[in-house]
């Protein structure tokens, strides 16, 4: 008897299914099956996967999918609740117009009926029925679902009506047995319906996992899904344990008294024939101007641009354009050249800031010539093949980055251009990985944190890290596997869900532009924020022959172009950013000296260091630094930086890799090195040699065994002359070969490297030359992220450059510039809108500066102001010199609100108020007058600060501890805030050792399960806060100290998550005050002292604290250290008195360290 399975769900019914593609193929065909179905929750994510897969397996794919149908309308928002808000229906492809049809059900269900899940309705299916079979699916299905309430006579109506809709012999009644007793009833009811009406009868098993032993990993599964626990009561679980991809033998158990419908499954399956086409390009057409084609337009685009980008325009570089071109249009990219320019036309046409490129693409002169890239190839070594290799047919990728906060006008030009149907963004899928899914699985086992936490980061972290690799990694994570029962269960039951998706989100920049429907060639669903995504991710989409770019937002662009607006407004100096001097001596010199905070690229500490090094003398530097400074490269670092510094030590293998190696000092370190050696040395074409490179980069090892038996002695056949023949010798050859294999796993691309080495040169440039602007337009680019802004505040100070509080008559919307200083953003006091800013600023620009509070509030009522905004204006500073303090401001600003609105509310009525009847030099004894009430502490001032802009800005509570506190610390609270771009914290590892300090701004205590009490601590310093763990131990031992606004030092370890700031957790503390100073009081000689002596001790012994004060003697080169009872508090009054007393140049205060830690 012949078996298929029709009724699938696969790892893509997400956080439902277990059932990993490649090992239920593998299932099915050990289980001797031919012909298998995946049919996933409203999805078709998993459909190319599969097909592959099978397709390789030989096995005979059925595409389908699980629909929700609606019991109205799709478009009906309420009909039914709870169970009746939608049906199960299985629908399978029979042939290509099938499966055409089916993306178009799939896609419609949640373009148009997303509910709860996306939903199709009846006149959806009857409109795209052609070539599907529907089968009436599981218990949730519309006829059993009318069966299971005893409505017999209904059910027979739905199934006729779905017979119709589908046609005879497309429609099937499905009989399931998962032990579960409706199933029995409902099974009985269907004999008899398809008796009555002729309609086919089908069985199938609702498969949600691969072996019947992941019962219990789906389990997991589930509780992961609702978000239980296993101990919980009430959840959703599939009982029985029946749901595993089954034998045709169990099958035939199971239905004895249906054999007709275990054949039928067979019977469907030979009826399903889809064939999908990879590797067809489906490039939209561009439109070009009347008389052109597009082949003619785009040479004439490029001719033109090559005459203005060079001067001359030789032969040589007209016979490479000419090579490009024709490389271009053989591979039929001609349009897709053109479409990318359009866009990025229209970019630059509208002032939106265009990258210089990245990627490869800077390797094409074509894309240089169009403005594609602002990269000249031929300057800096880049090549055309390592981007577009006619020897290797694949799409070409050309990725674009723009002004982060403008990115998207580009992508809505592009979708008015081609059509909304024909662009749309990219799925991708988050994957229950390693760690991950350790710490999840835990989580649901109801293990303690602490213990999972433990487990969890014994791996290690490393792309595609895998629990397998781990175990065979990590000795320590292997021995407790073995020895702890509950471990074992833990990781056996993780590594069965490791690697399922888990669930989908937009990429951050892909978008496919297609010459029809994109749905005509794949399924749609919606992201999260509701826009329309493919379902299949990008590579799939490459290999459907999709065009995909990638429109990405670079923040560093928003932050060039918003400097050069503030330096043509303040200095009246128009810069173009293309044409800057890129060999400037002084700017780069000041990158050797590592102060390159805020330059693109090299602001880690790391890079800082490096710089120093390695002080780029030309922008090659910079470029070679980019690409060394990652895991791997680093290694080559000492050679590089050795090379530059002394020359006679290169040493070249051969004459003939003197040219290619001589800009980078005798090191490999880019991809396109690797090429030219093949090339020169060995006779290899451009496009064969980046096929060489490829083989390296991947370790693919038959291949480069082959290549180089080619590199060393040639291959007449292919044509490939060989070392040898170019006079190398075989020893020597052989050396390069394993130089190159070593380096070539780690080479980065040269042209994205260049491009980006432009961009950091850019910003290098304009901090050097225009610091104050730049600096405002590098916070007006984190406005949003605090710890960013304090950091750079602190960049600021140490720049000389003040920031100054925000100021309604000096301030806009970001942080802008003020003579030589900077103004603080408005945008960033809480709870003020962008429309009242843009109001605020319009006003002043208008009818000139606001000259009281009472006037600002007169001229900006009805200008959506409302009090709140007033008192966030008035804590955050903005209005100092409006004529009163903030503590008069905060007293009277509501009644002078009360007095307008009443003021206008009798205005409009037509009635004279008493205000108008009086002569206006007596109208001054009716205002609201400012109480006599002084100002508010530093302290109160710097709170309120904080309160509405998240940082302090006029001062800071640490600042007089400033060198206290840089004395004893060894990182700060920046080296633990995530960073974005690699997703683990900027400057601290997993159990390093560190010493922070400053203020505990919060402190949450939590007991554990033996009721022990432990602390969270949210401790501040200058640049930001971080989590401090203190458990019990450590509680009992320094609770005393723990207490908020206490300044402490907190020696511990780090712990270090992915996608998280970092914490520390906490070893020792200290207080400030353990840290000692030492005022040191000089005299020219001891008669001076003597004369001075009871003066000085009698000002002394008024200061109360720990700081122990000397005395020398300059003439006698004497000191004495006076006794503890004279101990002082070393601060800024004190100072302040003695600098009156003995001159400023005779005081000072030393910062002594922890004692011995």
């Amino acid at each position: 008897m012949n078996f298929t399975h029709l009724h699938v769900h696969t790892e893509y019914s997400l956080l439902d299914g277990s059932n990993k593609i490649k090992e239920y193929v593998d299932r099915v065909k050990a289980l001797g099956m031919d012909s298998a179905a995946i049919t996933d929750h409203g999805v078709m994510y998993g459909v190319i996967d599969f097909y592959r897969a099978a397709r390789a397996a030989g096995i005979n794919p059925i595409l389908g999918c699980e629909v929700y149908v609606a019991p109205g309308s799709r478009f009906d928002r309420e009909a039914g609740s709870g169970d009746d808000r939608y049906y199960h229906l299985v629908l399978l492809a029979e042939n290509n117009q099938g499966y055409s049809n089916l993306m178009k059900i799939v896609s419609k269900g949640f373009v148009e009926g997303f509910y709860y899940k996306p939903r199709v309705d009846l006149s959806l299916l009857e409109k795209y029925h052609e070539g599907i079979i529907a089968l009436s699916a599981c218990l949730a299905g519309e006829v059993a679902r009318f069966l299971t309430r005893g409505m017999y006579e209904d059910a027979k109506k739905a199934a006729l009506r779905y017979q119709d809709i589908f046609g005879k012999g497309n429609f099937f009644l499905e009989l399931q047995d998962h032990g579960i007793p409706e199933q029995q009833n409902v099974n009985q009811q269907l004999l008899k319906m398809h008796r009555e009406t002729g309609i086919e009868l089908v069985a199938t098993n609702d498969v949600h996992y691969t072996l019947a032993e992941d019962a219990q990993p789906h389990d997991v599964l589930l509780c992961l899904q609702t978000g239980k626990k296993l101990a919980d009561e009430d959840r959703m679980r599939y009982e029985g344990g029946q749901y595993y991809v089954k034998s045709p033998e169990e099958m035939e158990r199971l239905f004895p008294y249906a054999p007709e419908a275990l054949e039928n499954t067979h019977k469907i399956a030979q009826r399903c024939h889809v064939e999908i086409e990879f590797g067809v390009t489906k490039l939209p057409k561009f439109d070009v101007p009347e008389g052109y084609t597009s082949w003619e337009y785009l040479n004439e685009l490029c001719f033109r641009g090559l005459e203005e980008r060079y001067q001359p325009a030789t032969e040589e570089l007209k016979e490479r354009l000419n090579y490009e071109l024709s490389t271009i249009r053989n591979m039929g990219y001609v349009d897709y050249f053109l479409i990318v320019w359009d866009f990025i036309k229209y970019a630059r046409d509208h002032d939106i800031m265009v990258g210089p490129g990245r990627g490869s693409a800077a390797g094409s002169l074509v894309a240089y010539t169009l403005g594609i890239t602002q990269l000249d190839p031929i300057r800096y070594d880049l090549l055309f093949e390592r981007f577009l290799n006619p020897e290797r047919v694949s799409m070409p990728d050309i990725d674009v980055d723009f002004c982060f906060e403008r990115r998207q006008e580009v992508i809505d030009y592009v979708r008015r251009k081609y059509g909304d149907d024909c662009v749309v963004q990219i799925v991708t899928f988050g994957t229950l990985a390693a760690r991950g899914v350790i710490r999840d699985v835990g989580r649901v086992m109801d293990l303690p944190y602490a213990q999972v936490d433990t487990i969890a980061k014994m791996i290690p972290q490393e792309l595609n890290i895998t629990i397998d690799k781990a175990l065979q990694m990590n000795p320590e994570l292997k021995k407790v596997y073995e020895d702890q029962k509950e471990i074992h269960d833990l990781i056996d039951t993780a590594k069965r869900l490791e690697g399922l998706p888990r669930h989908t989100s937009m990429h951050a920049a892909g978008v496919v532009i297609s010459q029809k429907d994109v749905s005509e060639y794949v399924p749609l669903s919606r992201a999260s924020d509701g826009s329309i995504v493919t379902q299949f991710t990008m590579t799939t989409l490459e290999e459907l022959g999709l065009l995909k770019m990638d429109f990405l937002g670079l923040r560093t662009l928003t932050v060039i172009q918003n400097a050069v607006h503030l330096i043509e407004q303040d200095a009246g100096v128009k810069l173009d950013m293309q044409h800057i001097d890129y060999n400037d001596k002084k700017v780069l010199d000041s990158l050797g000296t590592g102060r390159s905070d805020g330059v693109f690229q090299l602001e880690s500490a790391g890079m800082k260091n490096f710089m120093k090094e390695l002080k780029p003398q030309s922008l090659e530097d910079v470029i070679a630094g980019i690409s060394l400074y990652r895991p791997g490269p680093m290694d080559f670092i000492p050679q590089y930086i050795r090379g530059k510094n002394r020359p006679d030590t290169i040493k070249y293998d051969c004459p003939q890799l003197e040219p290619i190696l001589k800009p980078t000092y005798g090191c490999i370190v880019y991809q396109e090195q690797v090429m030219q050696i093949v090339r020169n040395l060995a006779g290899y074409t451009l496009g064969r040699s980046d096929l060489v490179r490829r083989a390296m980069s991947k370790k693919k090892a038959d291949v480069m065994a082959r290549e180089r038996q080619n590199f060393v002695y040639g291959n007449e056949e292919e044509g490939v002359p060989g070392c040898i023949s170019n006079g190398i010798s075989e020893q020597t050859a052989n050396k390069i070969f394993d130089e190159m294999t070593d380096f070539a796993k780690y080479a980065f691309n040269k042209s994205h490297a260049a491009a980006y080495a432009v961009v950091s040169y850019q910003t290098a440039y304009l901090k050097y030359y225009y610091p104050v602007e730049f600096m405002a337009a590098l916070m007006t680019s984190v406005i949003d992220n605090s710890t960013k802004v304090a950091e750079y505040i602190q960049v600021c100070r140490h720049m000389g450059i003040a920031v100054l509080p925000p100021n309604v008559n000096d301030g806009y919307a970001g942080f802008s510039v003020s003579g030589k200083d900077i103004r603080y953003g408005l945008s960033a006091i809480k709870s003020i809108g962008r429309s009242v800013i843009d109001g605020l600023v319009q006003e002043r620009e208008e009818n000139g500066k606001f000259k009281s509070l009472k006037d600002f509030i007169e001229r900006m009522t009805g200008r959506e102001l409302n009090r709140r905004a007033v008192e966030n204006f008035i804590k955050g500073g903005a209005f100092d010199g409006l004529g009163g303090t903030r503590k008069q401001f905060m007293q009277v600003y509501g009644s002078i609100i009360d007095q307008i609105v009443n003021d206008r509310k009798t205005t409009m009525a037509g009635q004279m108020s008493l205000f108008d009847m009086v002569a206006p030099e007596e109208k001054k004894q009716f205002e609201i007058r400012l109480p006599n009430c002084g100002e508010f502490t530093k302290e109160e001032l710097l709170a309120m600060e904080k309160e509405v802009l998240g940082i302090y800005v006029s001062g800071h509570p640490l600042q007089e501890y400033e060198a206290k506190w840089r004395k004893n610390i060894t990182k700060t609270t920046g080296d633990f805030t995530l960073d974005e771009e690699l997703g683990v914290a900027r400057g601290i590892n997993e159990g390093e050792n560190a010493m922070i300090g400053g203020m505990i701004t919060a402190k949450n205590i939590k007991y554990t399960k033996q009721n022990k009490a432990m602390a969270f601590l949210t401790v501040e310093d200058l640049y930001g806060s971080v989590e401090v763990i203190v458990f019990p131990r450590q509680y009992e031992r320094y609770h005393a100290l723990m207490q908020e606004d206490s300044k402490v030092f907190i020696l511990g370890h780090a712990s270090v998550e992915e996608d998280r700031n970092g914490k520390l957790i906490c070893d020792k503390i200290y207080s400030f005050d353990d840290a000692r100073r030492e005022l040191w009081i000089q005299f020219p000689d001891k008669e001076t002292f003597e004369k001075q002596e009871n003066e000085i001790l009698a000002l002394l012994s008024g200061s109360d604290g720990q700081d122990q004060v000397v005395i020398y003697l300059a003439k006698e080169r004497a000191m004495k250290r006076l006794g503890k009872n004279m101990s002082v508090f070393a601060n800024n009054e004190l100072i302040n008195e003695l600098n009156k007393k003995v001159g400023e140049k005779n005081i000072k205060v030393l910062e002594k360290s922890i004692e011995k830690m």
